[in-house]
C-alpha cells in the first residue's frame, strides 16, 4: 500500500470527529484551484486554495477554531478564502 499524502491524514482526521467532507478542483483564470468543504449538524466550511493540502490544513483550524462564525470570509495568507456556512 502507498504511504498516505498529508492531506489524507487531515481528511481521516476530520472523519473520526464526524464530519463529512469533499474536494473538487478547478480551473481558473489565475490558476489552478481547490475547493474543500466540512459539514456537520448544521456548521459547514468552504475552503478555496491553490494548494489541497493548505485547504485541508485551513479546513481544520476552522473546525477547531471556537469563534467561527457564519457568513464570514477569512483570508488565508497563501491567498486562499474561506467562507463560513
Amino acid at each position: 500500500m502507498p504511504p498516505m499524502k498529508y492531506w489524507e491524514i487531515v481528511a481521516d482526521k476530520l472523519s473520526a470527529a464526524g464530519w463529512s467532507w469533499g474536494y473538487c478542483s478547478a480551473v481558473t483564470p489565475d490558476g489552478w484551484r481547490w475547493i474543500v468543504d466540512a459539514h456537520r449538524e448544521g456548521r459547514g466550511y468552504v475552503v478555496h486554495s491553490d494548494e489541497l493540502l493548505r485547504a485541508f490544513l485551513e479546513l481544520n483550524a476552522m473546525r477547531l477554531r471556537p469563534s467561527a462564525r457564519s457568513l464570514r470570509w477569512a483570508t488565508i495568507p497563501t491567498g486562499a478564502k474561506a467562507r463560513l456556512f
